[in-house]
């Protein structure tokens, strides 16, 4: 099934990001980490590592 919006762009990966995303119940800043980490050299480039960045940056300052 492709996720709104993706166009199918993730299916072309074994697994698909969102199966691993539920099989390891990642939550949200996880699991959107993934994803632009996962696709930051065949989608955006550099501009999707700046967001996995951003992301993990509030990960962190939410957990200390």
């Amino acid at each position: 099934m492709k996720a709104p919006g993706e166009g199918g762009w993730y299916s072309r990966l074994t697994p698909e990001p969102i199966d691993v995303i539920e099989a390891w119940n990642l939550p949200y800043h996880e699991a959107t980490i993934l994803q632009y980490v996962i696709r930051w050299r065949h989608k955006n480039g550099v501009e999707d590592l700046k967001k996995a960045r951003w992301y993990l940056d509030r990960l962190i300052q939410l957990e200390e």
